[in-house]
């Protein structure tokens, strides 16, 4: 019998508040959950923001006093997930912590995407810039209709210029999550971005056997694609990347640096990939707002396990060997 979800990658952009975005989020999945999706992806930092072309004001030994404007009012829209900088693992997601009064962790965005998890059935992941002491990370949240928040991970290396304003997360929040789905075990875990570029993550992800590879995104040039067919290849899973597409029109006014001209800066190209490399659907090009939908059969990643299996018998455990501090790399029950 075959093993059969819905999926979606949403290839929606950031509005002018976070209020605005979490309603927006909401829409996309009632409509998701309308078409019969049962878990939904959204791009890098959705919730937040990704601060395109803004430069803080930096230059090596210097900043100026509208750069830090500029990572103030970027500071003060991140997410506040009422965890650690040190990230609080099981006791967070748990809620072990303290709360405050009203019950919410955080500044109640958490609560929030549960309550809209629960009301529609449907299985989210969305980026979110959170907020914690200090620092600002670039955050992956897994929202399960029932369970509520199960995960959470920080991108723990920032690319390039995004390394002055995003703090590096810790490597066990590698840690993939476990669901079932419509009776379809499903092990799904995400690298955020440029994370896809580094090997051992990837190979990190699927030592964990993860059936359902997870690929937000700002990146929307053409060598992603093929990246994101080699990896679904490679790890013989499923493959979900989203982005958004933006004009520059379209950024926060307090990015100063862009021109607004309506012109397209990040034209998208969300994706879903087969565990055979194939492109299922998309790129969705220059489209904002666009859910990409596909039927999932996940006895796909079973059938290419027989030449190929990368966490197993092709991987030469008996020679080779991967460590990841503070991470067990044996799959999830």
């Amino acid at each position: 019998m075959p093993k059969v979800i819905k999926v979606a990658a949403a290839q929606c952009r950031t509005l002018d508040t976070n209020a605005n975005t979490l309603k927006q989020l909401e829409t996309k999945v009632k409509e998701a959950a309308a078409k019969g999706v049962d878990l939904i992806l959204f791009p890098e930092v959705y919730l937040g923001g990704y601060p395109r072309f803004a430069t803080f004001g930096a230059k090596i030994g210097q900043r100026t006093p509208d750069g830090y404007q500029q990572f103030l009012t970027y500071f003060q829209g991140a997410i506040d997930l009422g965890d650690t900088p040190q990230g609080a693992d099981d006791d967070w997601i748990h809620r072990r912590l303290p709360t405050l009064e009203n019950g919410q962790r955080g500044d109640g965005t958490r609560e929030e995407l549960e309550r809209i998890a629960q009301d529609t059935g449907v299985y989210i992941v969305t980026g979110v810039l959170e907020r914690s002491g200090g620092t600002l990370y670039c955050s992956i949240v897994f929202v399960d209709p029932t369970k509520g928040i199960v995960g959470k991970r920080r991108k723990i290396q920032p690319t390039a210029s995004e390394r002055l304003i995003w703090g590096q997360g810790q490597p066990k929040s590698l840690k993939a999550v476990s669901t079932t789905i419509k009776g379809v075990k499903i092990c799904l875990a995400a690298a955020i971005c440029w994370e896809n570029f580094m090997p051992l993550l990837r190979q990190a992800l699927y030592q964990q056997n993860v059936n359902l590879y997870l690929a937000p995104t700002a990146d929307a040039r053409p060598t992603w694609l093929p990246l994101m067919e080699t990896i679904a290849y490679e790890g013989r899973c499923f493959l979900l990347s989203a982005n958004q597409a933006v004009r520059d029109d379209q950024l926060p006014e307090w990015i100063t640096e862009v021109k607004r001209e309506g012109k397209m800066v990040s034209p998208g190209g969300s994706c879903i990939i087969s565990p055979f490399g194939q492109v299922l659907a998309g790129p969705l090009w220059d489209k904002d707002g666009e859910l990409l939908i596909q039927e999932l059969d996940f006895e796909e990643c079973e059938r290419g396990r027989l030449d190929l299996d990368v966490a197993g018998s092709y991987s030469r455990n008996d020679s080779f060997h991967l460590e990841v501090k503070g991470l067990d790399l044996i799959p999830p029950p």
